[in-house]
């Protein structure tokens, strides 16, 4: 699982098994769902947002 950090497989069951009793096994997977959605949107933005920012060397070489 990339990107978790240093949240590792025993963590992950744990925080899966407190979401279950929470929400119910019915509501999980529209969360799941919503959850992946989200981080889709942001990865997309984030990509975007780089893509459109101007190279440091463009700038520089601009000045001269």
């Amino acid at each position: 699982m990339m990107g978790l950090g240093s949240i590792g497989v025993p963590s992950m069951i744990l925080i899966l098994v407190v979401a279950l009793i929470i929400f119910g096994p019915k509501k999980l997977p529209e969360i799941g769902q919503a959850a992946g959605q989200t981080l889709r949107e942001f990865k997309k933005s984030t990509q975007e947002l780089i893509e459109d920012s101007p190279d440091k060397d463009h700038d520089e070489n601009k000045e001269s």
